[in-house]
């Protein structure tokens, strides 16, 4: 095919006279039926790669990609251009899995999306075979390789398209992936001699910040009041986004939340709202990931520290899509760094803990060596955690690691938990526990152990609660029932026992030592991950550009002159610092004032404001009190 074809396509279906950066040697590769790996930026274009190639030759292309959102987004855009696609993800009855691919058989389609769990159905395989298949596409390629910051375990079954179409060209894409990463995905897609690219990180339309404020709220009003376009704010727990976007609304912003929790029928109508510009903000976890693509995002906030920095570079990539300028701000405060930590790695047990742990399973279960395969058993996970002295959560993860390893088969219903929230104010509480004796040491123990529980719909722990109020789970569970039924708490009771299978029999050291080094690699590699995000908030001195393309294996050539740390090193004259002293000395003068107070009244930039009353505090001029406000001395 020549260059003026694939001009031709571009232009005729998405409206381009051009390609960017490396998309035209990717597209002139596979038509050449060769295999490539692709590593372009967020934004860069990646759909693109394979669409033009698939287009310009018979047969269909096979796309793989993780998330239903995003599979929906690309067909909705390819069916709109006049392109035939057809999405095949999970919830579809088997007979109609079975049409929809008769359909791209005889129906001349050109584009079949799968979900990576889609190819473990051998129908499935069988009727691909049967397709004349032009291309394979691996979108999000990163989540084939244990050491990618999205591992899904589903996604090993992408080289059975290897094995069907061994002739046919393939593609993995990813927009962030290490050299491990990188090598990993070569070898378990089975790439053939791939022609490697990788595009430039650097996007340069975007001023990436580091604010250090104890006043989160308030910076984030602030970022957000001075930018008109849409904006994504990123937190890490679903009942942050609730009352982020409450707290938004309520200072008259226009914004909705976005979690893994809400119903896909929900987040496809506060997508639709986002897009649409009927809400100017999102808040959401990073549920709300990968596939997003909404051109004139003006800032992306992190409230909290992500855990590693390929996932903090992909969604600050989603600001400024369509090459305006536009920010990505990372909010933060000491605490932050101890919060990390207890989320991200002191739930993460090392090799020797797993030991500990099926050490106890089995001795509770009274497993004798040799024996227990293949029987199954009830746990009260909670009750367990306790007898032997092991933290929950640690707990909870090492029996991930016996089911993904094929010890045990962990029964996935014990992910769902109990929760209950306050629907009556806090007087008809108080009457109401004057009145129902019996209950009151339960409702005292809930609010002392769970905070927003009058606000939110909060997950609890029955064990602990039964613990400190003295009474069984059982009775705890019928006097919450009651509760529910006096309309005082809304409520919902899940299933908390824990049932696990023992596949293999209990030969401790030689049933566990065959993965326990990729345990402790695996471990060490997310602490080291986490350690380069901490490293990269500290850093004040180095340009935010130069730091993140060091971590890609780029080297700028140039600092970017608009992070906060190129800005901070243009401060004013020791003479405009003399002035704006005496302006803080003369506020303070009038009555004690906190820093928000004088950064309004003075027009300086923060962190002008926080280095000269620093600075000021070391001269002993001024003092502050117990509630932050400064005073003159």
């Amino acid at each position: 095919m020549k260059h003026n074809d694939s001009i031709a396509l571009l232009q005729k279906y998405w409206g381009y006279t051009s390609f960017r950066g490396s998309q035209e040697r990717i597209i002139s590769t596979l038509l050449d039926d060769r295999d490539v790996l692709a590593l372009l930026p967020t934004g860069g274009g990646k759909s693109l790669c394979f669409q033009i190639p698939a287009m310009a030759k018979a047969g269909i292309c096979i796309v793989v990609s993780p998330l239903i959102a995003l599979i929906q987004d690309q067909v909705a855009r390819l069916k709109e251009v006049g392109i035939k696609a057809i999405a095949l993800t999970g919830g579809i009855p088997q007979n109609e899995v079975l049409q929809l691919l008769d359909n791209c058989r005889f129906g001349n389609y050109k584009f079949l999306y799968l979900s990576p769990e889609r190819l473990r159905q051998e129908m499935v395989r069988e009727r691909l075979k049967q397709l004349e298949v032009n291309l394979c596409a691996i979108d999000e390629a990163h989540c084939i390789s244990q050491w990618g910051h999205d591992f899904r375990p589903a996604y090993l079954e992408c080289n059975q398209l290897r094995a069907l179409f061994p002739k046919v060209p393939m593609i993995a894409l990813t927009a962030t992936a290490t050299k491990s990463v990188s090598e990993d995905i070569v070898s378990l897609l089975d790439l053939d001699r791939p022609l490697i690219v990788k595009d430039s990180f650097a996007r340069d339309n975007i001023a990436f910040e580091v604010v250090h404020t104890e006043d989160k709220s308030y910076q984030l009003k602030q970022l957000l009041a001075k930018n008109d376009k849409s904006a994504i704010v990123y937190v890490r727990t679903r009942r942050a986004t609730l009352a982020i976007s409450d707290y938004l609304k309520a200072k008259g912003f226009t914004a909705t939340f976005y979690h893994g929790g809400i119903s896909q029928t929900e987040k496809q109508k506060r997508l639709r709202s986002w897009l649409s510009n009927e809400q100017r903000i999102m808040v959401a976890t990073n549920a709300f990931g990968m596939g997003i693509d909404k051109p004139d995002v003006g800032v992306v906030v992190h409230y909290q520290i992500p855990d590693t920095i390929e996932n903090y570079f992909q969604e600050a990539g989603r600001a400024g899509r369509d090459g305006s300028p536009s920010k990505a701000v990372l909010l933060t405060n000491p605490s932050d760094m101890e919060q990390v930590y207890d989320q991200f790695i002191r739930v993460l047990p090392d090799m020797g803990f797993v030991k500990t742990l099926y050490r106890h399973l089995n001795n509770g279960f009274q497993i004798a060596y040799g024996e227990g395969n293949d029987t199954e058993h009830h746990l009260n996970f909670n009750a367990f955690c306790d007898r032997y002295g092991l933290p929950p959560r640690l707990a909870y993860n090492a029996l991930r690691i016996l089911d993904q390893y094929s010890v045990i088969a962990l029964n996935e219903a014990f992910n769902q938990k109990t929760w209950i929230q306050i629907i009556v104010g806090k007087q008809a509480l108080f009457d109401y526990m004057d009145s129902q004796r019996e209950l009151e040491p339960i409702l005292k123990t809930v609010l002392r152990t769970y905070g927003g529980v009058f606000d939110f719909e909060t997950k609890i722990n029955p064990f602990l609660i039964g613990q400190k109020a003295g009474i069984s789970e059982q009775r705890l569970f019928a006097l919450l029932k009651k509760l529910q039924t006096d309309e005082i708490i809304a409520y919902q009771a899940r299933e908390n026992d824990l049932s696990i299978t023992f596949l293999v029999p209990r030969e401790d050291e030689r049933t566990l030592h065959w993965f326990g080094k990729e345990v402790n690699e695996r471990r060490q590699l997310k602490i080291s991950n986490l350690r380069y995000m901490l490293a990269y908030v500290r850093t004040g001195d180095i340009c935010r550009k130069r730091q993140l393309l060091r971590y890609f294996g780029e080297r700028a050539t140039e600092d970017c002159g608009q992070c906060d740390v190129c800005l901070g090193r243009k401060r004013p004259s020791e003479n405009a610092d003399i002035l704006i002293k005496k302006k803080i000395m003369a506020s303070l003068a009038e009555r004690e004032k906190d820093s928000r107070t004088l950064l309004s009244e003075l027009k300086v930039g923060q962190a002008q404001l926080l280095r000269l009353l620093q600075s000021l505090l070391e001269e002993g001029s001024i003092a502050i009190n117990a509630i932050n406000e400064y005073h003159l001395l």
